[in-house]
């Protein structure tokens, strides 16, 4: 024993005195994570006009321009909660028990009731999504994420060594899945299907024959679900939100929920997974695991779970019919719709929930620009209007803008794109006639009066 000892630490001191300067490195996860809108954004010329105060149609925080604020209710909610002097101290990672069974009451629908043992609260949805990734996949795994959809699903699998595929959402139907894609990029290394309903970016929000076509190619192929749900009845008039794990009884579902935008608190960082098995698919390791990684961050605000009952109970009705028409019946987002829709070269899709818009940009009309990067960062330039492009959610050409600016604010941004495609823009050309100019040059007639000169 005496050897073996003088010989580890032999060992141990040769390895020690090899170090002979500082060199301090980050660690895999640390290099291997980046989110897309920052190094997009972060790579842009970004240089506002300073004649024109700059409008940002970037941001998706609905609390940003003051126009949208928590009820009276959730605000005496949270004083209540912290008068108390019951939640200073730290509570069961995985969340009170009595805070728990309010949100399961709170998400339960009928085909999808759920007890205490089902939620695990986080601190905002973002973590829940980041436990619900790192509890299914494994490094060298892949799970499936929407193209459009929110950077945050590659950030958060990535730096695991994670692998994200990407399913195509059709812009001529709404945003509906390619499902005939979809099931083709399953593999037998896919652990998890990332379903983002209502959708960020593209205000879309699915019909029940939708969601149940998506759950059978999920069932095909025995592939879990995660729903990611945080614009949950943030529709609009004339659609509905169907919560996806009462659709089924047979795909396990984990739903990541939370106060975040309809409750319009996100700085206040609380979220929830809801783990729907009525099938008994998920191993016991799964529940293990979430309460171990859950373990990482000792739980969520103990505040705001001594706020949730109030807060989920009590919030009235019209605060939410309020934000619903600012965004939408009101103005927000059919007068965007009408506003862009004009214009030549913009396809604006029209959302049905959420807060944001998807534009398509005809690039070939747009041609002294090389790509959406290019477009967004002139329109800064020229016309102080930040919206993000659309390579940040891996869709080139097109542009996202959110619907939570005030009105006022909206109709000059629209007002300043207007300007910005009308000077940039020309028109494809039409079959008129040719004439040869002076210098062997020939021209084309174009639409709107322009012409374009083109080498023989």
């Amino acid at each position: 024993m005496r050897a073996v000892s003088s010989r580890c630490f032999s060992f141990a001191s040769v390895n020690m005195k090899s170090r002979r300067s500082w060199s301090v490195t980050a660690s895999d996860l640390a290099r291997n994570t980046f989110n897309p809108i920052r190094t997009v954004v972060e790579s842009m010329k970004l240089t506002p006009n300073p004649e024109k105060p700059m409008i940002a149609l970037s941001i998706g925080d609905p609390t940003i321009f003051g126009n949208l604020c928590p009820s009276e209710e959730i605000v005496e909610a949270v004083v209540e909660s912290v008068r108390s002097m019951k939640y200073n101290g730290y509570a069961p990672s995985t969340g009170y028990e009595e805070a728990r069974n309010v949100v399961a009451s709170y998400v339960s629908v009928p085909g999808a009731t759920v007890e205490a043992k089902d939620i695990i609260l986080c601190s905002g949805c973002s973590c829940a999504l980041d436990l619900c990734i790192s509890v299914l996949a494994n490094p060298g795994q892949n799970i499936l994420v929407p193209r459009p959809g929110f950077p945050l699903y590659r950030t958060l699998a990535e730096g695991l060594g994670i692998r994200t595929k990407f399913y195509d959402l059709k812009p001529e139907n709404g945003w509906e899945v390619d499902l005939e894609q979809l099931e083709a990029q399953i593999d037998d290394q896919t652990a998890a299907i990332v379903l983002n309903n209502p959708s960020n970016p593209c205000g879309s929000v699915y019909s029940r024959s939708h969601l149940n076509a998506i759950l059978q190619v999920a069932a095909r192929n025995f592939v879990p679900i995660i729903a990611d749900e945080i614009y949950d009845y943030f529709v609009f008039p004339g659609h509905e939100f169907h919560p996806l794990a009462s659709l089924t009884n047979e795909v396990p579902i984990l739903t990541c929920g939370g106060l975040t935008k309809r409750y319009l608190i996100p700085g206040w960082r609380m979220g929830w997974i809801v783990v729907h098995d009525r099938n008994e698919a998920l191993s016991s390791e799964v529940r293990k695991g979430l309460q171990s990684l859950s373990q990482r961050i000792i739980g969520s605000s103990t505040i705001l779970q001594g706020a949730l009952s109030r807060i989920l109970t009590q919030t009235p009705p019209e605060f939410f019919q309020s934000t619903i028409a600012q965004v939408y019946a009101s103005d927000n987002a059919r007068l965007a719709h009408q506003l862009l829709s004009g214009l030549p070269g913009m396809r604006p899709i029209m959302p049905s929930g959420a807060m944001y818009m998807m534009v398509g940009v005809d690039m070939t009309n747009f041609p002294e620009f090389e790509n959406d990067l290019q477009f967004v960062e002139r329109m800064v330039t020229e016309e102080s209007v930040f919206c993000l492009p659309g390579r940040c959610f891996d869709y080139p050409n097109y542009f996202r803008i959110v619907l939570t600016v005030p009105e006022l604010q909206l109709r000059e941004a629209c007002h300043r794109i207007s300007q910005f495609c009308t000077a940039h823009y020309v028109a494809p050309l039409t079959l008129g006639k040719e004439e040869p100019l002076s210098n062997g040059h020939i021209h084309h007639e174009l639409h709107n009066g322009i012409v374009t000169v083109i080498e023989p």
